[in-house]
């Protein structure tokens, strides 16, 4: 199924990195919720994924039906009971992650800034930008290194050159 590249994306993060066994069952959550997703008893055009086995993606192609804000509120409730079956917070806005070679990493506000000021995160290091809202945003502006970032904003005068 083809997706438009304007097709809306909400970006939930997991606290922890999931279990390829949480990670299986999730999608099956996420399948089923997305094949009964409706808009004003519109079917919506919608996918869901879990990537890195932290971050739960759901899409809705808009060509077809928008996603009102019922249907949203359906999503967020949605998540929230993924997050309580799987003892997991997706809600956590300052729960930031990032590359560490490989291997996908999230820490707490008050860690990014130490690693930050430590030097372990740097100008180049790969963080992620959960507030992508297209399928183009998460495609060219999810991954991006810490200075091409929001959070260079945010903690930009703590980076070490």
């Amino acid at each position: 199924m083809e997706f438009s590249s304007h097709s809306r994306v909400w970006v939930y993060q997991s606290n922890r990195k999931l279990t390829d066994a949480e990670v299986l069952e999730a999608q099956v959550y996420l399948d089923n919720f997305t094949k009964s997703w409706t808009a004003h008893s519109n079917q919506l055009k919608a996918k869901a994924e879990v990537r890195y086995n932290r971050f739960f993606v759901l899409i809705v192609d808009e060509s077809q039906a928008g996603a009102s804000g019922c249907s949203i509120d359906k999503s967020v409730n949605f998540m929230k009971q993924l997050e309580q079956h799987f003892g997991v917070n997706l809600f956590d806005r300052f729960n930031l992650a990032y590359r560490d070679g490989e291997e996908v990493v999230s820490v707490p506000r008050a860690q990014f800034e130490a690693l930050l000021k430590e030097g372990k995160i740097t100008s180049e290091t790969v963080v992620f930008n959960n507030l992508a809202q297209t399928l183009t945003d998460l495609q060219t502006k999810w991954e991006v290194p810490f200075k091409d970032s929001w959070h260079k904003q945010l903690f930009g005068d703590l980076v070490v050159v």
